[in-house]
């Protein structure tokens, strides 16, 4: 039996959670191995984080480093300067980063200079729109990375075609789906519909917290006119994250978002809610690359807010549309969903569910744990 193993999983932001919990589901059962959880704290209140925790049985993180908001600069350098000190203290033989946020930049970089391996889940997603703080988080943390677990074909494409090793790169899928697809039941029982007073494919479910979108005045004044144009064809769910609802207020706008007609307005959700209000909505509204993926999942029509996606086969194979925020395009792509015309998923059989164990087989064998094998859905020791 080879000697035990440290691996520290970073949180930090909502799209990290439902991407680290099947990872936790992986290891947790894995004799030798000893996963930690690293909560930077780059979001950190009761809707935008612990509801979160709770909905995906994850256990109170490890480790909180507190950093909380800032700019940029600001709030990556604080993650870099705590998280130090996690590394020299813990001596974790990986760090696995996921997505895009700060907070996967910031330690990734850390770990490098520290000679800590790094992992990053959902590597190779490209936008090819440096404007985004994301395409940029990507890309440095890419090239830091010692694994590279890719969601989709193109991903691996892309880092190829960058020049990083081709034995670093694994197509493995999208642990985010893993979480669909253990908690899809659960989210079905929840009953927020009710509480929303919705009925099933009667609403169109928003979701905006990008800053080009958001931090503009003009930006946000089209969404707004998005909004009243498509207000007719039934309720609006628009959970407001607070960062859009601070840019709103900032700038004097509140008030005409709630003259909205059949427009709701709501607090940030949990994941189990908010799972129930897409698997059932007649259209989702969004500017999230993680949403674009599971309504591509569900074969729920997806309408993104955005010029350029990092997830291609979502638009190429999905339900997704890219239509900035050309209000009369989305008017009409509106019109057209609830006509009943929209274009059906082919969803590719990497996108099954398992990614997070197959994740971990990767890992077990690098690390001299080819003993771990795959039995009955998870990775257990070898009886030999």
């Amino acid at each position: 039996m080879s000697r035990n193993l440290k691996f520290i999983s970073v949180v930090g932001a909502r799209p990290n959670f439902m991407k680290v919990a099947p990872l936790h589901r992986a290891f947790r059962n894995i004799e030798g191995v000893r996963h930690l959880i690293v909560h930077t704290g780059q979001h950190y209140d009761e809707n935008m984080s612990k509801v979160f925790f709770d909905d995906l049985e994850l256990p109170k993180p490890d480790i909180y480093l507190g950093v909380g908001s800032g700019s940029h600069a600001e709030q990556t350098a604080r993650i870099m300067i705590e998280f130090e000190k996690v590394l020299l203290k813990e001596r974790p033989d990986l760090v696995i980063v996921v997505g895009d946020v700060n907070s996967t930049i910031a330690c990734s970089l850390t770990a490098a200079k520290l000679q800590v391996p790094v992992a990053h889940v959902e590597a190779g997603l490209r936008s090819f729109d440096r404007t985004m703080p994301e395409e940029l988080n990507r890309i440095v943390t890419d090239a830091l990375s010692d694994f590279l677990f890719v969601t989709e074909e193109v991903g691996v494409e892309n880092l190829i075609h960058e020049g990083l090793a081709e034995e670093k790169v694994f197509l493995v899928g999208d642990v985010m789906v893993d979480s669909l697809v253990t908690y899809c039941e659960k989210a079905k029982a929840s009953r927020v519909k009710s509480a929303l007073g919705v009925t099933p494919k009667a609403y169109t479910l928003v979701t905006l917290h990008r800053p080009s979108n958001v931090d503009d005045r003009l930006n946000l004044g089209k969404i707004l006119e998005i909004l009243e144009r498509i207000e007719k064809y039934g309720t609006i769910i628009f959970p407001i994250h607070p960062r859009t609802r601070k840019r709103i207020e900032e700038f004097g706008l509140m008030d005409h978002f709630q003259t909205v007609k059949g427009l709701l307005l709501a607090e940030p959700l949990g994941y189990l809610d908010f799972m129930n209000l897409m698997m059932d909505a007649r259209l989702v509204m969004t500017d999230s690359g993680g949403i674009q993926e599971e309504t591509f999942f569900f074969n729920v029509p997806c309408l993104t807010l955005r010029d350029t996606t990092e997830r291609p086969a979502t638009v190429a194979d999905g339900t997704n549309v890219l239509a900035g925020l050309d209000v009369e395009r989305v008017a009409g792509l509106t019109a057209e969903c609830y006509g009943g015309k929209w274009k059906s998923s082919r969803v590719p059989d990497i996108l099954d569910g398992r990614a997070a164990e197959r994740i971990a087989e990767v890992l077990l064998n690098a690390f001299g744990k080819k003993e771990a094998v795959m039995s009955g859905g998870n990775i257990k020791e070898s009886d030999k």
